[in-house]
């Protein structure tokens, strides 16, 4: 089919009557849309082979994002939340204790991605990749389940940023043991990278041809798309515009939504959108998004940041730092430049 059709039919897919938005509220942003569901609904009424891609940072169906946990964070007590001290004048951010998580726990998160996993490959067409945040912790858990769920290992995507996770003293034992680390700091967040299986026998090229999917697009200049991304931690202007726990910076989504339409058509899905920076991102680079989000407040927070942060103007969008050897105090630097 010609391009120029495919692009009117998935258009008309994603109009104010889109029937993907069924019979949720939604809203229409540019050229994407928006809607307030629960992802693992809305994915199950999805028609087979819609979606082209999937890119998300999903909350790991978790306590970290219950409600009564969510609470504790809004008022400073922590509950499964580190609310870590200020320093140097700045008040860092909450994050969850991931290492928290007990076996049921972890028996929970395996079984909430693996029923994700069999919604998504429904929803996704052969050879739709799935872009998922994840954390070193957690990330061999979560990847094992995608796979029981029937998306195919394809590899990770390596965001170089210094985050805050890792490096605590032993909790409650802090000036007992004054030398020693729980887990070592963060300076990498892992994002899972997962394909949709093509059908037997099918050459990447015939499903290029047929689905528009299959493979990774190269960057504008011809260079191929990289698994190595060095990061700024999300700039506050961002988190002004969007105040969501786990905002990724424009600058890194962009390279990421870009790469994932390999001929740059059809449609990427957010199943976890939060404040809708996916869906902005893919709005600032020319594509198309759907963004799902169940918490009616993180919805709101998307239809009115989605478009405040397409306009962002973050430096060089799409181009790729150069391929070099990359030591802790260049790592630092880049990371240093920015924000919170």
């Amino acid at each position: 089919m010609p391009h120029d059709k495919i692009n009117g039919r998935m258009a008309r897919h994603l109009n104010s009557s889109s029937p993907l938005a069924f019979d949720y509220s939604s809203e229409t942003v540019g050229q994407s849309l928006l809607v307030h569901a629960d992802c693992f609904e809305w994915l199950g009424r999805v028609p087979e082979n819609t979606l082209h891609a999937i890119v998300t940072d999903p909350p790991y169906g978790v306590k970290e994002y219950d409600f009564d946990q969510l609470e504790k964070r809004a008022n400073g007590n922590g509950g499964v939340w580190r609310i870590p001290p200020s320093f140097d004048g700045h008040l860092r951010s909450p994050l969850p204790r991931f290492t928290a998580l007990d076996a049921g726990e972890r028996t929970r998160l395996r079984r909430f991605f693996v029923e994700w996993s069999r919604v998504a490959v429904h929803a996704l067409r052969p050879g739709g990749h799935v872009f998922l945040a994840s954390n070193s912790f957690l990330a061999p858990l979560v990847y094992d389940s995608l796979v029981e769920g029937g998306l195919e290992f394809r590899g990770q995507i390596i965001r170089l940023v210094r985050t805050l996770r890792g490096g605590d003293r032993p909790k409650n034992a802090e000036d007992a043991f004054p030398g020693v680390s729980s887990l070592p700091r963060g300076c990498y967040e892992p994002w899972g990278l997962f394909r949709k299986p093509l059908p037997p026998k099918m050459r990447v090229s015939d499903c290029l041809r047929e689905y528009q999917t299959g493979g990774i697009r190269r960057l504008p200049d011809g260079n191929p798309f990289g698994d190595l991304i060095p990061s700024e931690r999300t700039p506050k202007q961002e988190r002004r515009l969007a105040n969501h726990p786990s905002l990724k910076p424009q600058l890194f989504l962009r390279k990421i939504v870009y790469a994932a339409l390999p001929l740059g058509l059809g449609c990427i899905a957010d199943p976890f959108m939060g404040s809708g920076s996916t869906v902005a991102a893919a709005e600032a680079v020319g594509v198309r998004a759907i963004g799902i989000e169940r918490f009616a407040d993180y919805y709101q927070m998307a239809r009115r940041a989605v478009p405040e942060l397409a306009r962002l103007n973050p430096h060089d969008s799409l181009v790729m730092v150069e391929e070099r050897e990359f030591d802790q105090e260049s790592l630092f630097a880049i990371d240093s430049r920015v924000g919170s």
